[in-house]
């Protein structure tokens, strides 16, 4: 029998990587507010 997770990194990295979170506009608007760090 097959397990479930088969994990992936390009595709996660893709989902919920950085520049997902850039196409997001969650890390632009950090970046906008003069963040320091911008993703942990």
């Amino acid at each position: 029998m097959k397990r479930t997770y088969q994990p992936n990194n390009r595709k996660k990295a893709k989902k919920q990587g950085f520049m997902a979170r850039m196409k997001s506009g969650i890390v632009a608007r950090r970046r906008r507010h003069g963040r320091k760090a911008l993703v942990h």
